[in-house]
């Protein structure tokens, strides 16, 4: 019975994977059109330029610079033991830096499109990828310059104590992620 079995399925697979009766050798079409492997390629690369953001965001290591300082603060408020004057000229701080890091993050997504249809070309102009490739690091070194910038604003903040006790959270080894850290990427605060 099983043999039997075995030997019907085996007949039917390889009924399925064999050429169709009476079809034409030479008229075959693509499987899939030109347009259609375009996309997924493009696809691809933004798969993998996710991919590896997400490393990023989430790989152990961690720099000083990484950390998320002002809403360090904030979830620390009292510990710090800041004022609601303090805290309100954070939160104002860490959503201004937000908006702009999103603005940017806008920006270079664009930019990054605009480098990938330079390099679908046959003949690549590199005076126009190069442009594009500057522009790209351009918007990331200026966020990373408005973020150390904001930070240094929310420092400015605080007193002498609340410095020290500072200095002491960011000492303390990081145990777990704060309640919104999954929502927050490296360059935000």
């Amino acid at each position: 019975m099983t043999r039997k079995i075995l030997l019907g399925s085996l007949i039917i697979f390889s009924l399925m994977s064999g050429p169709v009766i009476g079809a034409e050798p030479g008229s075959s079409k693509p499987a899939i059109p030109e347009e259609l492997t375009d996309a997924w390629e493009r696809f691809q690369r933004v798969v993998q330029d996710w991919g590896g953001r997400l490393r990023e965001r989430f790989s152990a290591r961690e720099s000083r610079e990484e950390r998320p300082l002002i809403t360090l603060m904030l979830n620390n408020r009292d510990r710090l033991g800041l004022s609601a004057d303090q805290v309100h000229k954070l939160e104002q701080l860490r959503d201004n830096f937000q908006r702009q890091s999103i603005r940017n993050d806008a920006e270079l997504r664009i930019v990054e499109i605009d480098i990938a249809e330079l390099l679908d070309h046959e003949s690549v102009e590199m005076t126009k990828v190069e442009a594009k490739i500057r522009e790209g690091e351009r918007l990331r070194a200026d966020l990373r310059i408005a973020r150390i910038r904001a930070i240094e604003q929310a420092k400015s903040q605080l007193n002498a104590e609340q410095k020290k006790k500072l200095q002491e959270l960011i000492a303390e080894p990081r145990t777990g992620r704060s309640p919104r850290g999954g929502l927050n990427p490296p360059a935000k605060e």
